[in-house]
């Protein structure tokens, strides 16, 4: 599926966008086997991206609405990787297909309290009832059939969800080793950035000042162990405690893809772990 071009970024935004998204799709299943998400472009009256849902249970008008998003990529997808970041389905974007994204009434519910309302809008309100259809409603004509199909995909959406709230209740955050310790292939999501001026770089070009910008980032893995990395400036600012345009400025919300590290320290603060790494390796 090829990537379109977004309108409401440059060029480059567009690039290093789509360059974090193939990042956060590597080690995700299979579009053709598990389905996706589309992060679907804005129309013509509808100025929102929206959410869908690819699914290979069914054989035509196998895309489904799920809801919509922000007015900006940026956002949208920051909201859309957020809520799914636990799923185990990539995130594509694309333009709307209006042939293969348009209704034509199958997703309608056709019985009981929510009669003549579409699955979507049930599966906000009462996500129960979508579990009920999708696990025990027995399909009695041809058309129903597909209609449980759809409940099923819709299902699916429902638990990918549950899963962020299921690693909210796991268990507090653990020490990743010992001082010294070997890491590789580490996934991190950066939840706090905080830049701060490198005394001992910082200093003067004649009568200029050059300040050497670190990034003190807060992450934290699949498992909720919360970790610390500093990422120092390779080109001087003229600003303190801004970096310079050269320099990539990391976002909460964002992938860290680390292909090796090593454990400086761990400590704790307010009863709190966390693994402080050092000699960082990002994957290329």
């Amino acid at each position: 599926m090829a990537n379109p071009r977004l309108p409401d970024i440059s060029e480059q935004e567009q690039i290093l966008l789509y360059e974090k998204l193939n990042t956060y799709n590597q080690g995700k299943a299979s579009y053709k086997e598990a389905g996706c998400y589309l992060v679907v472009l804005p129309t013509e009256g509808h100025p929102n991206y929206s959410l869908w849902f690819y699914t290979p249970l069914l054989d035509r008008r196998s895309f489904l609405y799920i809801e919509d998003l922000k007015p900006g990529i940026v956002a949208s997808l920051r909201l859309v990787t957020s809520e799914l970041w636990y799923s185990n389905r990539c995130i594509l974007i694309t333009n709307y297909n209006e042939k293969r994204m348009s209704t034509h009434g199958d997703d309608l519910v056709p019985f009981g309290k929510y009669r003549g309302h579409f699955l979507y809008e049930v599966s906000k309100i009462d996500p129960g009832y979508i579990n009920w259809i999708a696990c025990k409603f027995t399909a009695r004509i041809p058309k129903q059939e597909r209609f449980v199909k759809m409940a099923q995909a819709y299902n699916m959406v429902q638990l990918d969800k549950m899963l962020k709230k299921k690693q909210q209740t796991r268990p507090p955050s653990q020490y990743l080793g010992k001082p010294g310790d070997k890491l590789t292939g580490l996934t991190l999501k950066v939840t706090k950035v905080r830049l701060e001026d490198d005394p001992y770089k910082t200093g003067l070009d004649g009568t200029i000042p050059l300040f050497y910008v670190r990034q003190r980032l807060t992450t934290i893995d699949r498992d909720g162990n919360l970790v610390c990395l500093t990422l120092p400036s390779k080109h001087p600012s003229r600003v303190s405690g801004q970096l310079p345009s050269l320099e990539h400025a990391y976002e909460p919300g964002e992938f860290l893809r680390i292909a090796s590290a090593r454990i400086a320290a761990i400590y704790e603060s307010y009863g709190v772990r966390y693994t402080r790494l050092n000699y960082v390796k990002f994957n290329k």
